[in-house]
């Protein structure tokens, strides 16, 4: 087949060769019957030079996998292993996707190296009794889950690519049989701390060095200094924290934080049953499995930081434990910090100084545990200055509207703020939008969604 023309931001990279050799085997995609190319992304596409790809051209590459110009030769699927709802399982890995690219971002965009990895893509060795097949309906799910944390500004993979493949599959949680897809997902790498877990189960010491070295250099941008193992602890401290204030603020609840979920990069990623629960509420929860609620809504950062203590525990050796200890209890100060951060910045605020900042989101969200007010509907109103409204009246509101008045509001000019509804993502709304494909294959609300979620990430970026 012929390619676009090369452009001056696709620049392909095969920095994964580095660690191979220990991370990964190389596999092969399934054949699918058919390819229709349901979703591609190519404001994603055009910071890594992919987006004058036309779209049989896109389907060769992200349907059919044939392998890119210049860029690595062949799928890897990625070893790891992971506390699943913390019990250690030594038995996982990529069972239905593989890395496919790595590429480098614009420098307009970041510079970052970026992986293209997928879902769906047929079996590997880490398969075990699955099929390795994705249903449409769960990468539909995922198309809305990472578009609407993008525009919450929650660092989110990015759903790059979605085709439909032809085959019927049978689930136990979806009418069955039903329609399948393979999905491509664009992420600042697929490193997670069931890597380094894997390597430490092992003993594997001089790999463990290795991948420390590679993230540092490819991934977090850090000099690994005088002790590179705790270098890599403290940055994935930071990260994580930010990552669990970003879920809390944007209303979110994963479902899975099992540690071979959680990126080093802290950078959110595989959406399996996750919801946006509508009011602030604590013991939400977002898969029907977690009986006992480990990641329920309000007890997510206490998951995050748990996995992160693991990777702490993989890293002893290569760091004196009391200095990885002592990194490890930074996490819930970073955490309050950047929860208090990413509450202002919703609401496009800017405070004096931290202690008015924490005194006006306390009694926010001390307002909010009541139940009555709908966290999107509080940040919508907050926001464009409609506060003194019956929905906020009470005690608990007065206290929240006299701190608010030591903060000073942002403009919020946008034609979003202008509207009586604000853009939402709750359980009946993808269902919504999935009827509509099951029943009619009509692919109009989906696009509709993407767009107004899309409006409202513009809105909150003046």
């Amino acid at each position: 087949m012929e390619h676009a023309l090369p452009t001056s931001n696709y620049r392909p990279e095969q920095a994964i060769a580095e660690i191979a050799d220990f991370i990964a085997d190389p596999v092969r995609s399934a054949e699918f019957p058919t390819h229709i190319l349901r979703f591609r992304n190519d404001r994603a596409a055009a910071t890594v030079g992919l987006d004058r790809l036309d779209d049989a051209q896109w389907l060769a590459h992200f349907g059919r996998f044939e392998v890119l110009p210049d860029a690595q030769p062949e799928p890897l699927a990625l070893r790891y292993h992971g506390h699943q709802f913390r019990v250690y399982n030594p038995d996982l890995g990529d069972g239905r996707g593989f890395l496919f690219a790595q590429l480098r971002e614009s420098a307009a965009t970041g510079g970052r190296l970026i992986d293209l990895g997928t879902k769906g893509s047929g079996l590997t060795p880490w398969s075990r009794t699955a099929d390795g097949r994705l249903t449409l309906k769960g990468g539909v799910r995922e198309i809305l889950a990472t578009e609407m944390l993008e525009a919450l500004g929650v660092t989110t993979s990015r759903t790059f690519s979605l085709v439909e493949t032809g085959e019927q599959l049978v689930r136990g949680d979806e009418p069955s049989p039903t329609r399948s897809a393979v999905l491509v997902r664009m992420s600042h790498g697929h490193i997670r701390i069931g890597s380094f877990q894997r390597l430490a189960y092992h003993d594997d010491t001089d790999n463990l060095r290795r991948l420390i070295d590679y993230c540092l250099k490819h991934l977090l941008a850090r000099d690994p200094g005088e002790n590179a193992a705790l270098t890599l602890l403290e940055e994935v401290v930071h990260r994580t924290a930010d990552l669990a204030a970003s879920y809390m603020v944007a209303g979110f609840v994963h479902g899975v934080l099992n540690s071979d979920n959680i990126a080093i990069t802290g950078e959110s990623f595989d959406y399996g049953p996750w919801r946006f629960t509508p009011r602030w509420e604590p013991g939400f929860t977002a898969a029907y499995f977690d009986q006992q609620g480990l990641y329920a809504f309000a007890r997510q950062a206490e998951a995050i930081h748990w996995d992160v203590a693991q990777l702490a525990q993989s890293l002893v050796g290569l760091a004196e434990t009391d200095a990885l200890v002592e990194v490890l209890r930074r996490y819930p100060a970073i955490y309050e910090q950047r929860l208090i951060a990413r509450f202002l910045w919703r609401l496009g605020l800017d405070s004096p100084d931290e202690a008015t900042a924490r005194t006006f989101v306390v009694a926010a969200v001390e307002a909010l545990l009541e139940g009555r007010v709908p966290i999107d509907r509080f940040f919508f109103d907050w926001r464009k200055g409609t506060r003194d409204v019956p929905l906020y009246a009470g005690p608990s509101w007065d206290k929240a509207r006299d701190a608010v008045a030591a903060l000073t509001a942002r403009p919020s000019t946008h034609a979003y703020w202008q509207g009586e509804m604000p853009c939402s993502m709750h359980i009946d709304e993808v269902e919504t939008i999935w009827s509509a494909i099951a029943e009619r294959d009509d692919w109009g609300p989906l696009h509709e969604k993407v767009a107004a979620i899309r409006d409202m990430g513009k809105a909150l970026r003046p």
